[in-house]
């Protein structure tokens, strides 16, 4: 099957078929359904899935949304359930609130369905895995890529981190609930897909240099579902069905490409740990945070700023050498605190195990860097717009672009940029740059 030209139900049904990278490929989604008066069907999905009593987890906005439907839907078919409505306005995938959906589950009930975006989801994603019952997702704004995967997005101890959760067996999205989601949560949608050219193009560069699984089939599944998305774009301001349809199937065939792939790889990049920082800061330090999608879309923009950089750069052997050896870890741990508060902590100590700062190791990728510097730069020349043509989209759907439109200052930009390539043990930009002993360079160049 040519992943490429796939539909969403042919990818499902393709479950377990062996790639030509060598690995059978699970989506593990079981049904999608993307169609106007989708959630009429979560009835009789409820009873084909063995649920005999439903727990539904939403929040006073998404309860509105969609969650009186999907409970009219409920008791027409004379299905029981019970109900957990989030109260907080601005709620936090944390311990917090992880503890609270615990605390509420009603422990008759024998399937779990959440109702509402990424915060939501990653918590039903997290109840289902704890309580071992299958999980349903009723999208309310096509805002996010992770509805069809097998992780959630969570802050534990301050740091933003990916556990393994469960997916959910059924997606719904219903267009008369997705059309009129707010506007910002269709940009959030727009910026969370456009991060995947920043994505596809470290996870290239990720194999050429330390020799990560690649999969290119997964990449050119992912980079269709992001076409899909680009060309739907102009409609969303229209609030256009198909438009609308188009974005929340790149947002699923994005999240079965990371479940392909069995990480996050083919979806998040440095573009990601940009909005990262900027959650964690909020955390810690009370600063402003806005939607996942809307962070992402700006760090999408940084990162090719960054990466135009790269594109320009020839690499010096001497003064990458030079630079390392004059980099003080503990210097940059203090400035880590600076930024991050007690939050960095997790960071610091998780460079024990990173050892990327090691000059030994350093040298050795700085040779690889160095050998294949020519086929670095065609990557980047295949898989990266230039930054005028994504700013041109994000002007087109109104998207902020800056920093300083969503209240971040940008004061915090030189540090947070530093700081990305500390956020996960994942090559990225960041990490090249500092391979090449230009990080601060870039950071002048830039901030």
């Amino acid at each position: 099957m040519d992943m490429t030209k796939a539909t969403v139900a042919e990818l499902l049904a393709n479950d377990g078929a062996l790639c030509d990278c060598g690995k059978k490929h699970f989506a593990m989604v079981k049904e999608a359904y993307i169609e106007k008066g989708a959630v009429k069907k979560l009835a009789e999905l409820v009873k084909k899935y063995g649920g005999k009593k439903v727990f539904i987890l939403c929040d006073t906005n998404t309860y509105k949304a969609a969650g009186e439907l999907c409970e009219a839907e409920l008791d027409a078919a004379g299905i029981p359930h019970s109900r957990y409505a989030f109260r907080k306005e601005h709620l936090e995938p944390d311990e917090w609130a992880v503890g609270s959906a615990v605390m509420h589950y009603d422990h008759s009930c024998d399937l779990i369905v959440g109702v509402g975006g990424g915060v939501i989801n990653d918590l039903g994603k997290i109840l289902s895995k704890i309580t071992g019952h299958p999980y349903f997702i009723v999208g309310t704004a096509p805002s996010m890529d992770g509805y069809a995967s097998a992780t959630s997005s969570m802050a534990r101890d301050g740091l933003k981190v990916s556990l393994d959760s469960t997916c959910p067996q059924v997606v719904i999205g219903d267009l008369d609930i997705l059309c009129n989601a707010p506007m910002k949560m269709l940009q959030a949608g727009v910026g969370d897909m456009l991060a995947k050219y920043i994505s596809i193009c470290e996870w290239r560069i990720a194999s050429l240099l330390i020799g990560e699984y690649y999969c290119e089939n997964v990449a050119g599944l992912v980079r269709t579902a992001l076409k899909r998305v680009v060309d739907g774009a102009a409609g969303l301001i229209k609030r256009d069905p198909e438009s609308v349809k188009s974005v929340m199937e790149g947002m699923l065939i994005a999240g079965i490409g990371m479940n392909y792939a069995g990480m996050s790889r083919p979806a998040s990049g440095m573009e990601h740990y940009f909005s990262h920082v900027w959650d964690m800061r909020g955390l810690e330090l009370g600063t402003p945070v806005d939607l996942h999608g809307i962070q992402v879309g700006i760090g999408t923009l940084l990162s090719l700023k960054v990466y135009d950089l790269l594109k320009a750069a020839t690499p010096d052997r001497e003064k990458a050498l030079s630079y390392v050896k004059s980099f003080s870890f503990e210097a940059w741990s203090e400035d880590l605190r600076k930024l991050l508060g007690t939050a960095a902590e997790t960071m610091i100590e998780a460079e024990a195990g990173a050892g990327k700062y090691n000059l030994e190791k350093h040298a050795a990728r700085l040779e690889k860097i160095i050998d294949n510097w020519d086929e670095i730069k065609k990557i980047m020349a295949e898989e990266l717009p230039d930054a005028k043509t994504v700013e041109d989209l994000m002007d087109l759907i109104g998207a902020p672009k800056a920093v300083e439109e969503i209240g971040i200052c940008p004061d915090c930009l030189k540090d947070s940029f530093k700081a990305t390539k500390d956020i996960r043990d994942k090559y990225v930009a960041s990490r090249l740059a500092w391979d090449l002993g230009l990080i601060e360079e870039f950071c002048e160049k830039l901030f």
